[in-house]
């Protein structure tokens, strides 16, 4: 963002075209993990990672961590992704 703004200031012409085909692009694994993250599963993943955040961001002093909600999570994600994915390829 800082080099467009010098280029703005300098008074160099913006190329908008490139930047409309830039914003236009969308990662499809990106697309496919918002969609799993909305199933049953993943939903109830996150609310335990939730949980637990909460709950050892509540306490001053804890040597607990969220690492095996998280991985559980993320496990449950990508699964539901490598699913969709290679389903679509066949």
């Amino acid at each position: 963002m800082v080099f467009e703004e010098k280029m703005i200031l300098n008074g160099e012409p913006e190329d908008e075209e490139e930047d409309e085909e830039e914003e236009d692009m969308v990662d499809p694994m990106e697309t496919m993990r918002q969609k799993c993250e909305e199933t049953e599963h993943c939903v109830h993943t996150r609310e335990r990672l939730e949980h637990c955040e909460s709950r050892v961001g509540s306490r001053s002093s804890t040597a607990e961590d969220c690492t095996e909600e998280l991985f559980d999570f993320l496990h449950a994600r990508d699964h539901c992704v490598s699913d969709k994915l290679f389903h679509a390829v066949k």
